[in-house]
């Protein structure tokens, strides 16, 4: 039963993105979003754990100190600012880079799509917003990735979803200026 209700939340997820994704423009990373989910490394892990409520990978981390999944998913698929992250010659450390503007609109469209699965009718435009608020997360991004994705969500929230998505496809894919670069 766990593995249907798995499989039919991921779908649902999958779903939305790609809709939101084909909104923009975005045809091949909406058909082709997540598909490491059903992969045998993700999916039974993501059915050990499941719950309903939250992402199993989260439920994963807790018993183990770290998620298989989410290892695997992360640097398979390039929505997650995580995937963009390399050694520096400068530094020799391993440093955030800045995401390609597909993969933001992307990743935009994932995080709406899980607030959106998980919070059920408490899902309001400001959910991404505040989730991303709360985490911990921000610390790890680069700077100009997590200035661009905040300006999203706060758009996201403040003028809703039509607004969002048209100015995603019309000025952020197009490689337009966001504001603070038109200065």
């Amino acid at each position: 039963m766990k593995a249907w209700q798995h499989f039919k939340t991921i779908t649902r997820h999958r779903n939305l993105v790609m809709l939101g994704c084909l909104r923009v423009g975005l045809v091949w990373q909406g058909l082709t979003h997540d598909l490491s989910k059903y992969s045998p490394t993700e999916f039974c892990i993501g059915v050990k754990y499941y719950q309903g409520t939250r992402s199993p990978n989260a439920a994963e981390r807790e018993e183990n100190g770290y998620s298989q999944a989410w290892m695997h998913h992360k640097g398979r698929n390039r929505h997650h600012y995580e995937y963009w992250t390399d050694m520096s010659r400068a530094s020799g450390q391993y440093e955030a880079v800045p995401m390609p503007r597909k993969y933001l609109v992307e990743m935009v469209m994932d995080r709406r799509a899980a607030c959106i699965v998980y919070q059920g009718e408490r899902y309001t435009d400001g959910s991404a917003l505040e989730y991303f608020d709360k985490s911990r997360e921000k610390s790890l991004m680069h700077e100009q990735t997590k200035r661009e994705l905040r300006y999203l969500l706060t758009m996201l929230k403040e003028q809703g979803e039509e607004a969002t998505f048209r100015y995603m496809k019309q000025s952020v894919l197009k490689g337009k200026p966001f504001p603070w670069e038109e200065e």
